[in-house]
């Protein structure tokens, strides 16, 4: 048993990374949100949406693992620079409010369990991912990000504490509920955006090169590989593990918040710490750790992630040097970038910015700005001119298409709720 779990751990990277860092601490709140907003009312998205994450990363990591580009750099050569700016400055704001949030949650999760001042672990934690991401070999902090996403298994370990009922769980997983309210609408909508988020996209497409640069497959980003079949399945194969992995774990916080918040008459809350806080006295003090801890482990993964994303997107759309993979010295920009997306979001919360109205305003940013691009990544990854005889499967592309379609419909119906109100 042994041996086959340490064999499946070696066949999975980009893809779990990026399933596990779509679980980040903003992403932990929107979904304790939903949760308390509407109980088990939206658990059925984490089943809905499982088939869309998984043919919507496979294209962009079959896209990575093609060309040897990240997804800025294909943006720009095969479809637009002003479409990639565009996607790229969005993605760079959103993010940075991502990273804000984050690290302000964090903070926040660290000062309830161990004490001392905010400020003392908002510099702390921000300092030590900055330092860690520029300072440790790409092979050891690709490894260290696989076993940080595994400690979102708590929220299965949570979820089991506040014994729910199952049979009204399964049910409402399965069955659909939609309300046509702005303010189910909205949540909609920052659920999609940060369940299917455009830094996802980003990320394992320049993950997958990483990753072929290690294997020394190739040299840098921007010399095209030799891909085979086999390369591909074993991409898909991770890829299949990290989304499902993703969406479990979003049904488990639902579970947990739904049957504590929710039931106990607590529908409004600031944000994942007010969530840690609340199941307390609802649910007892392991409960209530567990919940926070998983707050700080996925933390300290996801960061990393959103501020390598920003930095991907905007070395490519700069033209400089980038990688993890490389030192400080041969990569200048790209760290630069990283600490300072890292630094803006330290700032925010030092201004007193409301980053949890701003995490949720940022997650329906990423549910608008998704839907551009999903049809961009369907385009490309469906173009002989750019991925060869590796084109999507007839499933991918109607899974794909129908995703699309339901993003844009949800963005128009908040926008003419919007408009009404």
């Amino acid at each position: 048993m042994k041996f086959l779990w340490k064999k499946l751990f070696k066949k999975i990277g980009p893809g779990f990374v990026t399933g596990a860092a779509d679980d980040d601490p903003s992403g932990i709140a929107t979904y304790s949100i939903a949760g308390a907003k509407f109980g088990l009312g939206m658990s059925w998205l984490s089943v809905f949406l499982l088939p869309a994450m998984i043919a919507i990363q496979e294209m962009c990591g079959r896209l990575g693992l093609i060309t040897g580009r990240g997804l800025a750099s294909i943006i720009a050569k095969y479809s637009s620079k002003k479409v990639m700016w565009f996607a790229v400055l969005l993605l760079g704001v959103a993010n940075t409010i991502n990273i804000g949030a984050n690290l302000g949650i964090m903070a926040s999760s660290l000062q309830m369990i161990l004490g001392l001042p905010f400020f003392f672990w908002l510099f702390v934690v921000a300092m030590g991912i900055v330092i860690l991401e520029i300072w440790i070999p790409y092979r050891i902090y690709s490894e260290s990000l696989k076993w940080l996403g595994c400690l979102l298994l708590v929220y299965v370990i949570t979820a089991f504490l506040v014994k729910p009922d199952w049979v009204e769980v399964i049910n409402a997983t399965l069955v659909p509920r939609i309300s046509w309210s702005m303010d189910y609408v909205m949540t909609l909508v920052a659920f999609l955006g940060t369940t299917i988020s455009p830094y996802l996209f980003f990320w394992q497409t320049s993950q997958e090169v990483e990753e072929e640069i290690l294997e020394k497959r190739v040299v840098d980003f921007n010399s095209k590989p030799e891909t085979t079949g086999a390369m591909i399945k074993k991409m898909r194969l991770d890829t299949g593990i990290g989304m499902f992995f993703s969406n479990l774990m979003t049904f488990f916080i639902i579970l947990t918040t739904a049957y504590t918040l929710n039931k106990n008459g607590i529908f409004e809350i600031n944000g994942a710490e007010d969530a840690a806080l609340a199941l307390k006295p609802l649910a007892g003090e392991m409960a209530y750790l567990l919940f926070t801890l998983g707050i700080v482990g996925i933390g300290l993964q996801a960061i990393p992630v959103l501020a390598g994303s920003i930095a991907y997107a905007f070395s490519e759309a700069f033209g400089i040097r980038e990688g993890l993979g490389k030192s400080f010295n041969k990569a200048k920009g790209f760290y630069l970038i990283i600490a300072l997306s890292t630094m803006v979001g330290v700032l925010m919360n030092m201004l007193g910015v409301n980053t949890i109205r701003a995490l949720y305003y940022s997650a329906v940013v990423n549910g608008v700005v998704a839907v551009p691009l999903i049809f961009i990544i369907i385009r490309l990854a469906d173009s002989e001119k750019v991925v060869g005889k590796f084109r999507s499967s007839n499933f991918q592309r109607v899974v794909a298409w129908l995703i699309f379609g339901f993003m844009l419909l949800a963005v128009l119906l908040m926008f003419f709720n919007w408009g009404s109100n």
